[in-house]
C-alpha cells in the first residue's frame, strides 16, 4: 500500500514515526509491513524561531518541520536523530538554531535546490520514506480575522486570540513540487492532520493542484482530528467545525472518514487546558454524518505533561481500518 500523509509540526512527525515501522522489508519481531511507500508532504510556511532567522537571513525554505519528519523516519532516531535535533544553548548567531536547520541550510546554499537538500539529508539519515515541501515557492501564509483585520505572518496568526475567518497563501498562486503530485496519484491512503487547522492543515491545501489531485484520486482520504482546540484559531471548535473550515477554504467532499479519540481527558490536564482556553475536540458524531462523512472513533489519547496522539494506538488503529483493509480488497 502507498501512503501520503500531509501537515505540520509535530502531528504529522508524529504519524510518520508510527508508520514507518509497517514499511515493506522482512518481518521484524513477527509484524507485516505492508506499507511499500511512505510519503511526507509539509507545509512550508512557518516564519518562527530558527526556522523563520533562516528564512530571513538565507532566503531559504523554513527547515524546521521537514527537519522533524527526517528524524521521525530516521533508522537511528537516538543517534544522527539527536544530533539533527540538537540545539545550541549559546553562542552569538547560534543560540537557538538546531544542527538539523543549519545542515539543510547550507545544503541548499551549496546545491541551489532546497528539495535536493532534503534528499542528500535523508540519505545522512538512511530515513524509510520520501519527505517533500508542498512547495518550494517562499510563499507567506495570511490570515483574515472575523473583525476583518489582516495578519501576515505563522506566527503572528498562531499568537492572535480573534477569530480567524480565512487563510490565505501570498503569493495566491504556487506551484507544487511535481514528485507530491505523482506521490499523490499514486496513493492508495491520504492522511491529512494531525495539526493545527489553520498554520498547518490548510495551508498544504491551497496549493490548487494538490487539492485537484486529492479530489480526483482513488486513494481513501483520511482526516485525523485533533485532540484539542487551539485559542483564537479553533476555540470552541468541533470535529465538525474543523471539517467545515477545510471544506469552505478548499471543496466540500475531500475526505472519505474522520479518525476520532473518544476517551475523556483527565480532569488535572482539563484544568490546565482550559486556564489557556483550550480545550477537548467535541467529536459532534451527529453533525459529521449529516455532511455525510463516515468515522472512526478509538481511545488514541496519551497523557502525559501534554495531551497529544497515542502515536501506537493511532498507528495501529490506522493499519487495521485503512491498511489491511486495502489490502483484503
Amino acid at each position: 500500500m502507498r501512503i501520503v500523509a500531509l501537515g505540520g509540526g509535530t502531528g504529522l512527525s508524529s504519524v510518520l514515526r508510527g508508520l514507518k515501522e509497517y514499511i515493506s522489508g522482512p518481518k521484524k519481531n513477527g509484524v507485516n509491513r505492508p506499507i511499500s511507500d511512505l510519503a511526507a508532504v509539509v507545509t512550508v510556511t512557518d516564519d518562527g524561531g530558527s526556522s523563520g532567522r533562516l528564512r530571513s537571513e538565507y532566503r531559504v525554505l523554513p527547515p524546521g518541520d521537514i527537519r522533524n519528519c527526517m528524524v521521525a523516519l530516521s533508522k537511528d532516531e537516538h543517534l544522527l536523530g539527536e544530533l539533527f535535533q540538537y540545539r545550541f544553548p549559546v553562542g552569538r548567531g547560534l543560540a537557538g538554531h538546531s544542527f538539523g536547520n543549519l545542515f539543510l541550510t547550507a545544503l541548499t546554499n551549496i546545491t541551489g535546490d532546497f528539495s535536493r537538500a532534503i534528499r542528500v539529508s535523508a540519505q545522512v539519515l538512511a530515513i524509510r520514506g520520501r519527505i517533500f515541501p508542498s512547495t518550494e515557492q517562499n510563499v507567506t501564509l495570511e490570515a483574515e480575522l472575523e473583525d476583518g483585520t489582516l495578519i501576515a505572518g505563522e506566527t503572528k496568526i498562531s499568537r492572535s486570540r480573534r477569530p480567524i475567518a480565512r487563510v490565505r497563501l501570498v503569493p495566491r498562486r504556487v506551484r507544487p513540487v511535481p514528485e507530491v503530485l505523482e506521490a499523490l496519484r499514486a496513493a492508495d491512503l491520504i492522511l491529512v492532520g494531525p495539526g493545527s487547522l489553520y498554520t498547518s492543515i490548510i495551508p498544504n491545501l491551497l496549493v490548487e493542484e494538490i487539492v485537484d489531485v486529492i479530489s480526483n484520486s482513488r486513494a481513501t482520504c483520511v482526516y485525523i482530528a485533533n485532540l484539542m482546540t487551539q485559542p483564537g484559531e479553533t476555540q470552541h471548535y468541533s470535529v465538525a467545525d474543523h471539517v467545515r473550515a477545510i471544506y469552505d477554504h478548499i471543496r466540500p467532499g475531500l475526505f472519505d472518514y474522520v479518525v476520532i479519540n473518544t476517551k475523556p481527558v483527565t480532569p488535572r490536564l482539563l484544568r490546565r487546558y482550559r486556564a489557556q482556553g483550550a480545550e477537548p475536540v467535541d467529536p459532534s458524531l451527529e453533525e459529521l454524518s449529516l455532511l455525510p462523512l463516515k468515522y472512526v472513533t478509538g481511545n488514541l489519547l496519551q497523557e502525559e505533561s501534554v495531551v497529544r496522539h497515542d502515536q501506537s494506538r493511532l498507528t495501529r488503529l490506522l493499519i487495521d481500518k485503512f491498511v489491511k483493509q486495502h489490502l483484503r480488497r
